[in-house]
């Protein structure tokens, strides 16, 4: 099986082409895959480029636990370099079809940046999906081991809970990080932030990825916080979102559709062999 890695901030992801490898891509593959001890190890895969009826390339994002995610900042751009790295097209400009949606990716030095058009996001609770009476998530609180939180939630095409916090710790993260993954009130289980702001430009997060776990950035992330903080009128249109891995630039329009820039680092081409599964 042969394999790029990359990662974005360090967030890493495995980028697997649909005819490195012959076996069926199970859950149990995944798993051992991404596996810091046992496998290569990963925050996710990034399956493509697919055939898309709507756009120029198709992706799947599979998390580490073997689940299927329906969007990735970090892992959009990486696979939007990925591209031009190994030639697959010669444009700076793209559309990539996700389950969460389509978007658009511009390589900038060549992928060494990447500006992605993440799309609308959304509070509306039917949408994210967050249980209950259809409502915008704003401003909500959630009992958790005798703790108050306050949350908003968002959708950029996959869910997210952003927890307000005086000073997010990685200590947070652990501790609620889980719980709130699984809460009842997310149908499809939840990412999480927790959100400082720090003045109208900057906000600073930390966060427990659905299916991976505590993680150094993450792109979807970084777009949902930014859009609580601009909708709850605590942080204007341009934000620069600060995270354990290093930083992100979230824009917003009038309509709440975010453009998210942020840069992309590879760090290897290999080949796993057959013994990896044994």
């Amino acid at each position: 099986m042969k394999y790029s890695k990359y990662h974005g901030l360090g967030n890493d992801y495995i980028v697997l082409r649909p005819d490195a490898f012959t076996f069926e891509l199970t859950e149990d593959a995944i798993r051992r895959i991404c596996h810091r001890n046992y496998g290569i190890g990963s925050d996710g895969i990034l399956l493509g480029p697919l055939e898309s009826a709507s756009c120029d390339f198709g992706l799947k994002i599979f998390n580490p636990d073997g689940s299927e995610a329906e969007k990735s900042g970090n892992g959009l751009r990486i696979f939007a370099r990925s591209l031009g790295d190994d030639g697959i097209t010669t444009s700076s400009s793209f559309t990539v079809d996700t389950p969460g949606g389509a978007v658009r990716c511009e390589l900038i030095d060549g992928g060494r940046f990447v500006k992605v058009e993440m799309g609308p996001v959304s509070f509306d609770s039917t949408k994210i999906p967050v249980a209950g009476d259809g409502r915008e998530v704003l401003n909500e609180a959630m009992e958790i081991d005798g703790d108050i939180l306050r949350f908003c939630a968002a959708t950029v095409g996959n869910p997210h809970c952003v927890v307000l916090a005086d000073e997010p710790t990685l200590e947070d993260a652990y501790r609620y990080g889980p719980i709130i993954e699984t809460h009842a009130l997310f149908p499809s289980r939840t990412n999480v932030q927790f959100m400082k702001i720090l003045d109208r430009n900057n906000i600073q997060i930390e966060i427990w990825e659905r299916g991976a776990g505590y993680t150094l950035a993450s792109g979807s992330s970084s777009t949902a916080s930014a859009a609580v903080a601009r909708k709850l009128g605590l942080c204007d249109a341009a934000i620069t979102v600060h995270m354990p891995g290093g930083t992100l630039q979230i824009e917003f329009d009038d309509s709440f559709h975010a453009t998210m820039t942020g840069p992309v680092t590879k760090v290897a081409d290999g080949e796993a062999l057959p013994e990896m599964f044994a």
